[in-house]
């Protein structure tokens, strides 16, 4: 979660300012810039934003994000392990006060603590027990060269799908699915994306491709209400249950 999951500055500084998640330059040498001029994008249905640091610098050897709960209750740190990715991560509590659930084992966890998950297989999770809870994860593989992950882009492409401009969501995705051609989420997300613009045909065959790599979806995407209006065209992949 150095990045997470979903279903987004100067010469001397990131752009983000006006668009979110992308720098214009950075030096060769080194930049700065505060965590509250990387623009926020709103993900997880608006329960969690996301700072995308690592896009903002285009830092190559770690995943860094930044995350705000705008509500207590909500996740700072969504549920997941590293398992896939085999990512060592740091958390670091910036503002407020998070409860870190740890393989079962709870954590308190207030401003300036330091938490370091070595095992990629632990499953972790942390909720802001106020609101503004911010937290800060960096990560990466230990005997691996890093990668960014690809939940990356379907956040940054969430913006475009908050302000209603389906044809940049799509765009957006395509992009990434040009790079990942086979990657189910990517082909998932982009389907979600097609559906909403209108584009039926193209959202029908990259959700087919989807469920054929994770059949494990197909319950998901069978209530998924972005695919409402897919559900009765003849090439809808899911066939109906009989009691």
């Amino acid at each position: 979660m150095a990045g997470a999951r979903s279903k987004s500055p100067s010469q001397c500084g990131p752009r983000g300012l006006d668009t979110p998640g992308y720098i214009l330059d950075v030096p060769d040498g080194w930049t700065s810039a505060r965590l509250d001029e990387i623009e926020p994008i709103s993900v997880v249905n608006g329960t969690l934003l996301w700072r995308p640091v690592r896009r903002t610098f285009d830092i190559g050897a770690f995943g860094i994000n930044a995350y705000v709960a705008p509500s207590a209750g909500d996740d700072v740190v969504e549920e997941h392990t590293e398992e896939s990715l085999g990512h060592e991560e740091v958390y670091v509590v910036l503002e407020g006060r998070a409860t870190f659930t740890l393989d079962g084992e709870m954590l308190d966890a207030p401003a300036g603590t330091v938490v370091f998950v070595r095992d990629p297989r632990v499953r972790r999770q942390a909720k802001a027990e106020v609101a503004g809870t911010a937290v800060l994860a960096v990560g990466g593989p230990r005997d691996a060269v890093f990668e960014p992950s690809p939940w990356e882009d379907f956040f940054a492409a969430e913006r475009h799908r908050a302000a209603g401009d389906y044809t940049a969501y799509v765009a957006e995705l395509e992009a990434s699915a040009e790079r990942r051609p086979d990657h189910a989420a990517t082909l998932y997300n982009l389907a979600c994306a097609e559906a909403l613009a209108g584009r039926a045909d193209d959202a029908l065959a990259h959700l087919r491709r989807a469920l054929e790599i994770k059949p494990e979806w197909t319950e998901v995407a069978s209530k998924d209400d972005d695919f409402a209006a897919l559900r009765d065209q003849p090439g809808w992949p899911i066939q109906p249950t009989t009691a």
